[in-house]
This record gives C-alpha cells, sequence and structure tokens, in this order.
C-alpha cells in the first residue's frame, strides 16, 4: 500500500458501488426485509450541512444493518412538487407564477427539476448515502400521481374528505391555503394602539389592539362576563372609528381581562379566537383584504393598499381624529407561512378538507405502537396532535402538484369523480367519460392541486409501488423504520400516520428514528440570511467525505449538534491511523500463511487473546447499542478498540514478533490476529466511515475473484475465538505499557531509546514470564520485580 489514499479513491469507491451493485436490493434473499421510508429531499438545487447531517444519521444505522446480513430495501425519493419546487423554479428562472400561463408553468417546472434533479441526487451518492438508487421515485412523476390520487377517492369511499367554504389559514403572498403544521412562529417589531371607540350613549372605551387595519371588519367588542368594570356597556352599541360600522359589546369567557385594556373587538378574521366567537356568537362576515393582502372596497378610502401600508395610514388618521391615545412600541410573536415567512391571515375560501379531529384519541394510540428513538420525541407527536384545532387543509391555489381529481357540474354543482382506470388525470384538460346525474354534459375542472404534504404522507405505497413482487410488497408494510429530523414530526410523520389510520388502520412503521438539527459553531440554527452557513463541499475539499461524517455522528440520536472543525480533524486524524495501520499490516502480508482458524488458534500467544477478548466485547457492546439506534455509543465502543488497544497497544507489542521473528509461529500468529483483528475493526468502522474503510479492504482484504464490498460482509465473531483467556492477567502488563510510555515521556526519554534497568513494584501478581515482552517493546535491557530498597540504574513504581 502506498505512503496515502490514491487520489480521488472516494469516487473511484463510488464508481465501484455502483458498477457491483453493491446496494441493490434483493427480493429473492431470504428473510424479513428491512425497508426504510427515506425522506424525500425537498429539491432545492444544493445540499446544505443539515441535509449532511440527519441523512447521514440513517445511512449509518443502515449500513449496520447491512453489515449483519439484513436484506436491505432502501429507497432514494426526491419532493419535486408543490410550493417550494415552484418558488425555486420563480428563482431560477426570474419569473413570477401569476405572469404566466398555468400550462407554461407547469413546462417551465418540469423542464427545471429535469435539469437540476441529476446533479441534485449525485450530491446525495458523494456523501456515501447507501440507497438503492435505481428504486428511486419523484413526488410529480405520473405513477405517484396515481397513487396520490388513487387515495384522495378512497377518502371520499370513507367519508373522510369534504370541500366547503371556510376560514382557512392563507398566505398572502404566496396567494395559497396553507396548513396548520405550515406555520413558523417569527418576531416582529409592532405596536400596542390604544384606539378610542364612542358609545351611541356618548360614552367611550378604549380597545388596544396591534392590528388597526382591520377596523373595516369589526363585527363585534368582547369584555369578560366577570370584569366588574364592563358590566354596565354589555348589550351597549359601539361605533368603529374612522370606518362608522356599529357594533354590539358582548361578553365572553376566551376575553383577558389583563391583556390591554380588557376590551377585545372581534374582526373577521385576525385569529382563530374571531373564528370561534363568529361561529358561536352568529356574527356577520366582513372581509377586509383580499387574496393577494390587499384592501378590499370595505376598507373605503384605503382599498387596494397593502396590509402594511393600510395599517400605518389608518394610524396616521386617528391620531388626526384624536382616536389614538397612546402607542407602545413591542415585539411580538406572529405565525408566518414557513415558506416565505409572510404573517398569514385568516380568510372564507372554498377548500378541500381530510377530517381527522375526531380521531385525535386513536391517533395518539397508534403513534404509541412505534418505537421512538428517542424516546421523547414522542411526547412532541402527542402534544401536537392534542393541540390540533383544524381538519388538514389539503387543497393549494397553485400550479405544479398533483392535480385534484374532481369535476363539477355546470348545472347543479354535483361533484364529478374519475374512475379509478383514468388515473392519473388532469381535469384542466381531460373530460369525464360520464354524464352528471342531471344529464349535463358541461362540467367545470378543478384547478386546484393538492398540497404536497398529502402526497409525501404516502411515501410508503410510493415505495411499496417501486417493488413488482406483489408476494414481497405485502412484507413491506408496515416498513420497518422511518429515519427523520424533529422538525417535521408535525407535518410529515403525523400526516403519513394519519393517512395509515384512514386507509388501513396500520401503524405505517415499527420504529421512527428521530435527528436532531445541524447547528453554527456559536450553537446557532444556519440560515443563507444570518450568512453563518457551512458548506458541506469546502469541508469535504479539506478533510474528505468520511471526516464529515465522522462528525455528524458525534452526538446523541435526536441532540443538535454544533460543527466543530476540530471534531472533523478526529475525524481526518482517525482515517490517517487506519490508513497507516493497514499500510504496516500490508509489509508483513508477504510473510502471511495460508492456514486455518483452528490450526492457529492453536499458537495464539497471550497479547493476542487479549486483543481478540477485547475485540469480542467490542462487538457485542457496539451491537447492542446500534441495535437502541445509539450509533454515538457505538462510535465511541470503535473508538476506544482501535486507537488505544489496537494502535496504541497491540501493535506496539507485536512489532518485534513481527520484525524479529523469536519464532516463525509466533510470527504467524501475529499476522493472523492483526488480520483479523484489522478486517473487524474495518467492518465496526465501516458505517461511519465506508469510502476508506471499503478502500482498504479491497487492497488488502478482497480476493482477486470475488467483487465483495465491505459493506456487505457479516459483521459476526466466530465461536472458537469468543474466549476470555488470560485478559484480566494481561490488562496489568498493558498499564504497565501505560505507566511506562509516561515515564519515559515525562523524562524526555524518547521511546526508541534503551533504558538500561527498571525495577517494577508489582504486589500479589508474578509478571517475570511477561519480561520479554515488555523489554522489546520498550526498550528496555533489563528488568527487576522487587522493592524501592533495590539500587538500580532507574526504577518505576505502580501498584497492580
Amino acid at each position: 500500500m502506498d505512503k496515502r489514499p490514491p487520489k480521488n479513491f472516494e469516487k473511484n469507491i463510488q464508481k465501484f458501488w455502483d458498477k457491483n451493485k453493491i446496494y441493490q436490493f434483493n427480493p429473492r434473499k431470504k428473510g424479513k426485509i428491512f425497508c426504510i421510508d427515506t425522506p424525500p429531499p425537498t429539491l432545492s438545487g444544493e445540499m446544505h450541512l443539515g441535509h449532511v447531517f440527519s441523512y447521514t444519521h440513517e445511512d449509518i444505522i443502515i449500513r449496520y444493518h447491512r453489515l449483519r446480513g439484513e436484506n436491505i430495501q432502501y429507497p432514494f425519493g426526491t419532493d419535486d412538487n408543490g410550493l417550494a419546487t415552484e418558488r425555486l423554479v420563480e428563482k431560477k428562472n426570474q419569473v413570477r407564477i401569476f405572469d404566466v400561463t398555468r400550462k407554461d408553468f407547469i413546462k417551465l417546472c418540469q423542464k427545471t427539476i429535469k435539469t437540476l434533479t441529476p446533479e441534485f441526487v449525485q450530491s446525495w451518492k458523494n456523501i456515501g448515502i447507501s440507497c438503492d438508487f435505481n428504486l428511486s421515485y419523484s413526488t410529480i412523476s405520473r405513477d405517484t400521481q396515481k397513487i396520490s390520487q388513487y387515495f384522495f377517492l378512497d377518502l371520499f369511499q370513507k367519508k373522510r374528505i369534504y370541500r366547503k367554504e371556510a376560514p382557512i389559514l392563507w398566505c398572502p403572498i404566496c396567494q395559497t391555503a396553507i396548513a396548520q403544521a405550515e406555520l413558523k412562529d417569527k418576531e416582529f417589531k409592532s405596536s400596542f394602539n390604544d384606539i378610542v371607540f364612542k358609545l351611541e350613549n356618548g360614552s367611550r372605551i378604549t380597545i388596544a389592539t396591534t392590528r388597526p387595519e382591520l377596523l373595516p371588519s369589526c363585527v363585534a367588542i368582547f369584555v369578560h362576563p366577570e370584569d366588574k368594570r364592563y358590566k354596565k356597556i354589555v348589550g351597549k352599541t359601539a361605533i368603529v372609528p374612522i370606518f362608522k360600522q356599529k357594533v354590539k359589546i358582548l361578553k365572553d369567557k376566551k376575553v383577558d381581562p389583563k391583556k390591554g385594556t380588557g376590551i377585545v373587538m372581534c374582526c373577521t378574521f385576525g385569529d382563530t379566537t374571531d373564528i370561534e366567537w363568529f361561529l358561536t356568537h352568529n356574527l356577520d362576515l366582513k372581509i377586509s383584504f383580499s387574496q393577494d393582502g390587499k384592501m378590499t372596497e370595505l376598507a373605503d378610502c384605503y382599498a387596494g393598499l397593502n396590509i402594511k401600508t393600510a395599517r400605518k395610514e389608518i394610524i396616521e388618521d386617528l391620531k388626526k381624529m384624536g382616536c389614538l391615545i397612546s402607542q407602545k412600541n413591542i415585539t411580538h410573536t406572529v405565525n408566518t407561512h414557513e415558506r416565505c415567512d409572510t404573517p398569514i391571515e385568516i380568510l372564507p375560501v372554498q377548500q378541500w378538507f381530510i377530517r381527522y379531529l375526531d380521531l385525535k384519541d386513536e391517533l395518539i394510540k397508534i403513534g404509541r405502537k412505534i418505537n421512538w428513538y428517542p424516546q421523547h420525541m414522542k411526547k412532541r407527536y402527542e402534544n401536537w396532535v392534542r393541540n390540533l384545532k383544524w381538519d388538514w387543509c389539503v387543497s393549494r391555489q397553485r400550479y405544479f402538484g398533483v392535480p385534484i381529481p374532481v369535476w363539477y357540474c355546470a348545472k347543479c354543482g354535483k361533484i364529478i369523480l374519475p374512475k379509478k382506470s383514468q388515473l392519473p388525470i388532469d381535469p384542466v384538460y381531460i373530460k369525464p367519460t360520464q354524464k352528471c346525474k342531471c344529464g349535463s354534459q358541461k362540467f367545470i375542472p378543478e384547478k386546484d392541486v393538492l398540497d404536497t404534504w398529502a402526497t409525501s404522507s404516502l411515501t410508503p405505497q410510493i415505495t411499496q409501488n417501486l417493488i413488482k413482487q406483489k408476494n414481497i410488497r405485502e412484507k413491506m408494510f408496515p416498513m420497518t423504520l422511518r429515519p427523520q429530523g424533529h422538525d417535521i414530526i408535525s407535518t410529515w410523520l403525523f400526516y403519513t400516520i394519519v393517512r395509515s389510520k384512514i386507509h388501513f388502520n396500520k401503524i405505517p412503521w415499527k420504529n421512527v428514528l428521530i435527528s436532531g438539527f445541524a447547528l453554527d459553531p456559536k450553537g446557532e440554527k444556519m440560515s443563507k440570511s444570518k450568512g453563518n452557513t457551512v458548506s458541506p463541499q469546502s469541508v469535504i475539499d479539506n478533510f474528505g467525505v468520511d471526516a464529515l461524517r465522522y462528525w455528524t455522528a458525534g452526538i446523541n440520536l435526536g441532540e443538535n449538534l454544533k460543527y466543530n472543525e476540530e471534531e472533523v480533524k478526529i475525524g481526518k486524524r482517525t482515517i490517517t491511523k487506519l490508513w497507516n495501520a493497514s499500510r504496516f499490516f500490508s509489509m508483513h502480508t508477504k510473510h502471511r500463511k495460508s492456514a486455518n482458524d483452528r490450526s492457529m488458534i492453536k499458537e495464539l500467544e497471550e497479547a493476542d487473546w487479549w486483543i481478540l477478548t477485547n475485540l469480542y466485547q467490542a462487538i457485542k457492546k457496539y451491537c447492542t447499542h446500534f441495535d437502541k439506534y445509539n450509533y454515538f455509543q457505538a462510535r465511541k465502543i470503535v473508538d476506544e478498540l482501535f486507537w488505544r488497544n489496537f494502535s496504541d497497544n497491540y501493535l506496539e507489542i507485536v512489532k518485534y514478533r513481527l520484525y524479529e521473528a523469536p519464532s516463525e509461529r509466533s510470527r504467524q500468529s501475529a499476522i493472523f490476529t492483526l488480520d483479523y483483528c484489522l478486517l473487524n475493526i474495518l467492518k465496526l468502522y465501516s458505517p461511519f466511515m465506508p469510502f476508506i474503510t471499503e478502500q482498504i479492504y479491497q487492497s488488502l482484504f478482497r480476493k482477486k475473484e470475488e467483487f465483495v464490498s465491505i459493506h456487505q460482509t457479516i459483521l459476526k465473531e466466530k465461536k472458537s475465538l469468543q474466549r476470555c483467556k488470560m485478559k484480566e492477567e494481561f490488562d496489568h502488563i498493558i498499564k504497565l505499557l501505560v505507566a511506562l510510555r509516561k515515564h519515559k515521556s515525562n523524562r524526555n526519554i524518547s521511546l526508541k531509546m534503551e533504558m538500561p534497568e527498571l525495577l517494577i513494584q508489582a504486589k500479589d501478581i508474578k509478571i517475570e514470564k511477561y519480561f520479554e515482552l515488555l523489554q522489546k517493546t520498550m526498550n528496555i535491557k533489563k528488568i527487576l520485580q522487587g522493592t524501592a530498597q533495590q539500587k538500580i540504574t532507574d526504577k518505576i513504581s505502580i501498584t497492580i
């Protein structure tokens, strides 16, 4: 082996994996299938460090299970439809969706994703993700559209979907409905405005609000029924300043007497409480802004202004009228759309909803049947379910998504559904094959598309569809594992459980693996706007893929991890150390004689048994941690084995047996042990650092006629080597070696420099038989075991 790994070895290893189909799923293999509901990354144009962090976690787990000989079905998908893709297309092509026709924009989306996808997918291959990329899917492909539309029709059959006009969360910038799970809290600077309302009897009240632009849609005023300050005004009529509409003063327990002045105006709609009051008290519906975020004619002279501008002008006019008596600057948290950070509004719009609020208790029970790693993440799921207030809005007023397969009769308004054999369809371009029951043949197509979560919530079914054999597909549900980040528990994870419950009444997976976030070195979340992102490619260019992967495994599952270049450097040093240890071994393979395990076992010496026992115990602990998805603890086990026991101690101990060869049997047993330990250490490291371990394996251990990857070898100790022979006794020798190194180091004595004499004090332990080993390893001319009173050139005292 060369002094350094060959150039571009990572790319060459990737080509080797691809050429030999190392990660291809084998449906003919016997035994249980370990199938993974892989998170399809949103087509964003480039991979960020968060991708590397979470996807490496799942890949480490998968590589371990492949190493155990399990049959792995690990597909890859891309989430390339919906609002995120549309905004990417708009940015890449410098165009706004509403400036072109629906048909032209869809074509532009298809062209853009076709251009971006190959390089985007390659970036996942580059970090060693061991998916079967031949089992790939897209959330906008015809096959996926067919599946999504099929289960949309199934919702009709199960009476779980409906369409109605209802107050819905609305993004004025994206001009589409959004779901509760798509909200993101963001802090904004604003002001509390104390506004005077006159009553018909001439008295006055003061209302504090952050949203004076909603005055045109004020339909009532509320006070708490037990607030003694305002009991006399309940039932009275107030006049809204500027806009002059008359509204009743009502009472409701939802009012917080301690907030503001204790008097609240109800506008349709400022928040979810307004919706509840609107429904409970049968109030009027007044809409003061349109779907594009502009004030309506209801706002009189402010019509056509955007919300922010209208707020500013209304405040100025209130000041001029003497109705704004005070103003207090505040910073408050506002619900925004996660895609564009725009404050959301609430508008009554016709939308499609999946009905699930009546299933909340059952959804919690289903969640408890799944194994959560880490366990505490289950609480996040349950808290989300308990606090749900809305049915799931699945329609979006966009273009590039799975079309909602519905027409409406132009005469009677009846909903017309396609036959399942027609799927997939776009109702805008395809007409129904049958008349309406009223006899009409004229239909209005549904132009809305499904929310992307309505499709990606079916990834277990989408991945099943990639397998042709029906009997194999039946073994894949529930799936073995769902890996994902904790930020999408309320979306992808929750929605998948909902669909699995409604359509199959089953859990979608047996196990859930939740990753944390990759943070910047200061512990803050990375974002381009903050300028604190770390480019994965720059890290790879400097230190290599395996070093970056090593860093990702430096934290317990579910916890956030700061980017730490020093930890990446430790990974790089581990790679170098592995290469050097392998290179050292390769220099002695020419002396290796073929011998079976049984014949060599008889020749093993105490040092060999010691390292083999440590290896066996490490493998047991390693597997125990991995079986519980504790990859961080598993990495610590192999680090300890490789750095301390194997490199620092065993390699140093056997060097004299390899170079001076006290006997051929001694040399061969050392070579055998090195061979066996190094191979297994490579296996143990391979889930974390697949490239360097594969390179070494192919260079040293693979037979020329084989085309086997280290990631297909079985991690299993042979019974003949599962012995704990002389370990306790030899541990004392290791302690002595450590002490001797420290002894030399403290005296600035080179490890290669010979020491004349050494006195070792050891109570009740006979170590004379190891004197030769200690002398050869530490270059000591003479060793004595005795008391401190003996006069010799040098001595060290150690209690063992």
